[in-house]
């Protein structure tokens, strides 16, 4: 398949065709991808700052306009909750925007294509590829038909939590002891570390994970804990 057949399926699932190419491109491309080709390749963090910052205002004039009577640590709790990165990969595997990225060998022998943190970035990428290349209205039309499902969810109460305030709240339910995060390992070079992280519920250790960043092997340490609570629980 050309590239330019692998761009119209994804202009399908985006509902949107860019003008400029090089934008999109730019924005599916990860850090690690140019850094393993050495030339003066443009990578998706510049869009990724920018389509942060429309994504913020977006949900922010949405949440403001449709709930005239919340206050704002409620909103400020909802756009949290939309704007988070378990929300947003939620986002990129609904595109299928994964199966897209541009990754470095080591990034994609590493999972990064299902890597929450890459993904959640892959659509803030994208958002900001779009508002360069069309306008604020067509970007926020496309934010808000991607989110709004999200935010009546979390308005309902349903929403998902980051695993470590569901890690949290399961465990000092039933506990008093202190639950504490310990960063094991570090490997790789500084543009392409790799942290191992452990959980600890008193001196037990419960569970471990890795990330790119320490916050997300923080978060799948928590996630590996809960799937062992969840599994004891269904063994007894």
């Amino acid at each position: 398949m050309t590239q330019t057949d692998r761009l119209n399926r994804l202009y399908e699932k985006l509902g949107y065709e860019f003008r400029d190419t090089d934008r999109i491109v730019t924005a599916l491309t990860h850090s690690s991808y140019a850094n393993e080709k050495k030339g003066d390749i443009p990578f998706n963090e510049r869009l990724e700052f920018l389509g942060d910052s429309v994504l913020g205002l977006t949900v922010s004039d949405y949440l403001f306009r449709t709930y005239p009577k919340l206050p704002e640590g409620i909103l400020t709790k909802l756009r949290a909750g939309v704007v988070s990165e378990v929300s947003l990969a939620q986002v990129a595997r609904r595109l299928g925007l994964g199966e897209y990225l541009r990754l470095g060998k080591g990034e994609e022998n590493t999972g990064g294509r299902e890597r929450e943190s890459i993904l959640a970035d892959a659509v803030e990428s994208v958002i900001g590829a779009m508002y360069l290349d069309s306008d604020l209205e067509t970007t926020k039309a496309f934010v808000l038909k991607q989110l709004i499902p999200s935010i009546e969810i979390l308005i309902a109460g349903k929403g998902h939590k980051d695993y470590k305030t569901d890690l949290q709240e399961l465990l000092q339910s039933k506990s008093a002891l202190e639950i504490t995060y310990r960063i094991i390992k570090e490997e790789g070079p500084d543009h392409d570390k790799l942290f191992t992280a452990q959980v600890s519920h008193g001196d037990a250790v419960i569970g471990q994970g890795q990330g790119k960043n320490k916050k997300e092997a923080e978060q799948q340490a928590a996630r590996n804990a809960l799937d062992k609570l969840v599994a004891d629980r269904g063994k007894g």
